[in-house]
């Protein structure tokens, strides 16, 4: 399929519109996704529409916490990113075009049919997920049109990378986001993803205007971005520039991909940055990946009662309909049950 957003030049290269690495491709070749490749001075998605995975999931999973606690999203994904992580998670079908001399695989799944299967299943949104949705922003963006008018909510697990033409674009049909806050350094982001800060940032305040639900993730990395000093940078700016309702999950490390010669993030640094999230004032800190402690619920900002309580994917819902706290009625941030 071709491309949605991007420039056409008199010599047949092109510049792809669709993520802020803006890039310019000649003619034969592809972008660093390695998923968009410039066919005689057209930009095609090639990996349109070509899942490479799709699963029922809580939707804690993802991880969103204020978008109906308890139900199921529907998640899928295609190969490729726009991100080069050391320590990507999926990199088995993330940098599968990049590490494997640009293959591509899939199953031919048009956007009907993930809308008829996220029904069928009782799903209540589809999140776009597991690698980069900007890179299958197409598929998506079909998709969530579709989904929207079914009465299902849309949900990107994102690095935060799209042009802003692109998120404007999906901005009517995306309900919430999960950005990866990667680190609080440009150093980090030229270092270990190849991409910048500076970016994700614009990209995070201009989801918030457009009325999209947003929380952020943070792996903490033993020695990268584990600082205390960084994390209080990163919690103060969450609370000063975003608001304090925005929720922050911070998230443990095990080594993985490129980035096995660190140990798995220790509890006591996830506190630390828990601490800090608190200090700055924010009103829903959250860690994961370490099921059975405290921090994984959901408590009212006001009255601290107990609204949301969470053991892994285990969840236990308190909250009246609207996300009304039941002892002093305040509501919590997030999009809820009427």
């Amino acid at each position: 399929m071709e491309t949605l957003i991007y420039e056409k030049f008199n010599d047949k290269s092109v510049r792809c519109g669709i993520c802020r690495h803006a890039c310019v491709i000649r003619e034969g070749k592809r972008g660093i996704c390695n998923v968009r490749e410039n066919r005689d001075g057209r930009l095609l998605s090639l990996v349109y529409p070509q899942l490479i995975a799709k699963s029922i999931d809580p939707i804690e999973k993802k991880p969103i916490f204020h978008l109906k606690p308890g139900s199921f999203s529907y998640s899928v994904a295609t190969v490729g990113c726009n991100f080069k992580c050391a320590f990507c998670q999926n990199s088995d079908i993330a940098q599968m075009p990049s590490d494997t001399g640009g293959l591509i695989q899939g199953r031919e799944t048009a956007p009907e049919e993930i809308v008829q299967e996220a029904l069928r299943t009782g799903c209540e949104s589809i999140a776009y997920t597991y690698t980069e949705p900007t890179v299958f922003f197409e598929l998506a963006f079909h998709t969530a049109k579709l989904a929207k008018e079914n009465g299902l909510y849309n949900i990107f697990v994102t690095n935060g990378y799209m042009s802003q033409k692109a998120l404007e674009m999906i901005s009517p049909y995306l309900d919430a986001a999960n950005v990866d806050l990667k680190a609080f350094t440009e150093g980090f982001y030229k270092t270990y993803c190849r991409a910048s800060l500076a970016p994700v940032k614009e990209n995070i305040r201009h989801m918030l205007d457009l009325g999209i639900l947003v929380e952020l993730t943070t792996l903490l990395i033993p020695g990268l971005n584990d600082d205390p000093e960084e994390l209080a940078a990163m919690a103060g700016y969450i609370a000063r520039d975003l608001g304090p309702e925005t929720p922050w999950h911070i998230s443990r490390f095990h080594p993985c991909y490129r980035l096995t010669d660190r140990p798995s993030t220790p509890v006591s640094s996830l506190m630390t940055a828990f601490e800090a999230g608190q200090k700055a004032g924010l009103y829903y800190v959250y860690t994961g990946n370490v099921p059975g402690l405290s921090s994984e619920n959901t408590l009212c900002r006001s009255c601290k009662t107990l609204l949301v309580r969470r053991h892994g994917y285990r969840i236990e819902n308190r909250l009246l309909p609207g996300g009304v706290c039941p002892n002093c009625k305040t509501i919590a941030h997030g999009i809820y049950s009427s």
